[in-house]
């Protein structure tokens, strides 16, 4: 008995040993999987368009660090935010979902109020629970905070970008692979450097006295670029020229943060984002779904591809970007979560297929301003369905305020850019435009019989996309609109 009971401990033991050192070499095998994990840095700036970036062909703006990043990196020339407004836009970004699905309809601050619902699972999120630290510093714009959890909060002014990169040198030298989602207040706008006269140009967050460690780089306003779709006039050149302003600042503070990354020595396995939320804060571009307000910057650098100064043409929009770095941190998940979808394998490849159309969901800015817009887009047309088009289009407050703005209404003039005032305030209720042939969008084709084949095709893929995103406005198609101009909206 005693030999029998001597033989059955040794056997506990030998099993407990060999369960232990299976245990620890299972641990072993997880923590070099995280360790070879790479970082990620996503860059998020607010209100920049693709029109004031060096990489993207704008040859007067001085933006040598984020032209740098695109030389040792891909450039896509075709990325798409899905929502032009803040809120709305960021949501997309860290839930790989589009905003009608989420409940983040518009702004969460002040009274507008809109947020996620709590079942949604969020990015930084999903990637703590597998191990990663996340962190973020400047404007977060999204709700409720139990959706969007980061495990860090890193505090700066977030006008100073140089500031910001400087806090972050903590996170930087994490033991864990880190997510680091760094948003800058730049280049929304922000106060007017003089309340009157009305045709002063905004700020765009820069200071007459600048700001600490950062180089004031100004800009004459006869020198600037300005984009079509904007009103060549004093007044645009003037608020062009502080807009540039604000981007170099970020460019200064983009720099910075490379060049703390780098010296940690972890530069070669840290995969970096420059992104925006939506196109520059003029009238005709942030709010709307034309080009100007959603075709916007993106440069990835991957130090594991063979990808350096390439420039992709492949169709990606905001939805993609949750997916695609829930792959590049071989984290596992089940792709009928998100609408959208991962373009990791197609970054730094000339070739590619299925990557030649993309969706917008619009339905508010401010609360104020409901305004839903539904928008199909391939490589040559593009469909938006205005779904409340007997509404008059509406105004974001600093936009309407904008000289930019005010030097046309208060004067009368009859166009604004390439569209006149009429036609931008006082929409169809569907617009298609040939890409190929009107880039500006200003000869509206679904009333055009010889595009009434294509007109059919992009309205079935528009309802195609609302079905299998289980976009509430759906039913529209089949309601009365006019009754939205009555108190009836949904």
């Amino acid at each position: 008995m005693k030999t029998y009971i001597a033989k059955i401990i040794f056997i506990v033991i030998i099993v407990g040993f060999y369960s232990c050192d299976s245990k620890q070499k299972e641990i072993a095998k997880t923590t070099i999987q995280v360790k070879e994990r790479p970082n990620i840095i996503l860059f998020v700036s607010d209100d920049h368009g693709t029109d004031a970036i060096g990489a993207y062909g704008n040859t007067k703006i001085k933006t040598p660090n984020l032209d740098k990043l695109a030389t040792e990196g891909t450039v896509f020339k075709n990325a798409y935010c899905t929502s032009a407004s803040c809120a709305a836009s960021r949501s997309v970004i860290l839930t790989g979902l589009f905003g009608h699905a989420t409940g983040s309809y518009g702004h969460v601050h002040d009274y507008h109020h809109f947020s996620s619902y709590d079942s949604i699972k969020s990015l930084p999120v999903l990637l703590s629970k597998a191990g990663y630290e996340t962190a973020r510093i400047g404007k977060y714009h999204v709700a409720p905070e139990k959706v969007y959890h980061f495990n860090q909060v890193l505090e700066a002014d977030p006008r100073n970008t140089v500031e910001m990169a400087q806090q972050c040198a903590n996170i930087l030298k994490s033991d864990k692979p880190f997510f680091l989602y760094f948003c800058t207040d730049d280049p929304h706008r922000g106060d007017p450097f003089e309340p009157d006269p009305w045709d002063a140009p905004n700020s765009f967050g820069n200071k007459k006295e600048g700001y600490n460690n950062v180089e004031t780089i100004t800009y004459d306003p006869k020198d600037v670029v300005v984009p079509n779709f904007l009103p060549d006039t004093k007044q645009t050149r003037e608020e062009i020229a502080q807009y540039y302003q604000s981007i170099s600042r970020i460019d200064q503070g983009f720099g910075k943060l490379m060049q703390m990354l780098q010296e940690t020595g972890k530069a070669d396995n840290t995969i970096v984002f420059y992104i925006s939320d939506n196109g520059m804060a003029f009238p005709g571009a942030k709010t709307t779904v034309y080009e100007p307000g959603i075709n916007l910057p993106c440069i990835i650098k991957d130090p594991t591809k063979n990808n350096k100064g390439s420039i992709s043409d492949a169709m990606i929009s905001w939805v993609d970007l949750t997916p695609t770095i829930l792959e590049m941190a071989h984290i596992t998940y089940d792709p009928d979560k998100f609408h959208g979808r991962s373009f990791y394998d197609i970054i730094g490849k000339d070739e590619f297929k299925g990557w030649d159309e993309i969706y917008a969901s619009h339905t508010f800015h401010e609360i104020t301003m409901y305004y839903p817009m539904r928008v199909v887009r391939n490589k040559n047309y593009k469909l938006i369905w205005n779904i409340a088009y007997p509404l008059e289009y509406p105004f974001a407050s600093d936009l309407w305020a904008s000289s930019t703005w005010q030097a046309i209404y208060r004067n009368d003039i009859e166009y604004y850019g390439s569209k006149t005032v009429n036609e931008y305030l006082f929409r169809p209720e569907f617009e298609l435009y040939d890409l190929e042939k009107d880039p500006t969008e200003s000869k509206n084709l679904a009333n055009d019989e010889n595009y009434k084949t294509i007109l059919k095709h992009m309205k079935d893929k528009m309802k195609a996309f609302q079905i299998q995103t289980n976009d509430p406005w759906m039913i529209m198609w089949n309601h009365d609109a006019s009754l939205q101009g009555n108190g009836v909206n949904l």
